[in-house]
């Protein structure tokens, strides 16, 4: 199963690869230059297939806890300060995508859209520290029944040019549903209250829409 957001590329892709075996075949008379352009084209299509799937996820749904976004690996947990919309202290959370990653991003938590803001921006390597006030990025707050407002940030990286995001003000979203999608490398920071229980580690791989990440 594969994202509605590869569905143009991996198109365009096997278009590539139709046409580079066609004209390998016909045109290049050197059996080891045409099989391995024919080899090379083929493991290029193969990752991007890789990269625009979209397995599915048994989401156990809960105002109790909050889900991991997306698949990867804890990079950050630490209090900072939350200055473009809770202007105080907050819990971070952050999960690190490399190109290998499923790029979904899923609603950590249920409830209804209060914010959602894209920003421009640098395209610093994602693991940075700056990467996510520098970087182009989108802020999204959901505001849950149980535990209030839950801020998660998309974040691009260095490869990563394009960062696609769902999230409505004042739309009802489910936790674990499709959220966005980030292209290429990436980064989503999770900002959750002070007094949450931290569920995860740090260098902690994740798996979006099934690790718990925070509880009350």
């Amino acid at each position: 199963m594969f994202h509605k957001e590869g569905f143009k590329i991996i198109f365009f892709s096997a278009l590539i690869l139709v046409a580079t075996i066609f004209l390998a075949d016909h045109y290049i008379q050197n059996i080891w230059i045409q099989k391995g352009l024919m080899i090379v084209v083929l493991i290029f299509f193969i990752l991007i297939l890789h990269f625009f799937r979209n397995p599915k996820r048994n989401t156990q749904v809960s105002d109790d806890y909050i889900i991991a976004p997306a698949d990867g690996k804890i990079v950050v947990i630490e209090e900072v300060m939350e200055n473009e919309y809770f202007k105080g202290k907050r819990k971070q959370i952050s999960i690190f995508m490399s190109p290998l990653n499923v790029h979904v991003t899923r609603y950590p938590i249920g409830g209804k859209i209060k914010f959602s803001k894209h920003h421009p921006g640098k395209y610093l390597v994602a693991w940075h520290p700056k990467s996510s006030l520098e970087n182009e990025r989108t802020t999204i707050v959901v505001d849950n029944n149980s535990m209030g407002e839950i801020l998660y940030r998309q974040i691009a990286g260095a490869v990563a040019r394009r960062i696609v995001n769902y999230a409505k003000v004042g739309r009802d979203v489910v936790q674990g549903t499709d959220a966005g999608f980030i292209k290429f490398g990436s980064r989503i920071d999770v900002f959750v209250p002070l007094d949450m229980k931290i569920e995860v580690s740090m260098d902690q791989v994740t798996k979006g829409g099934e690790t718990i990440i925070a509880r009350i």
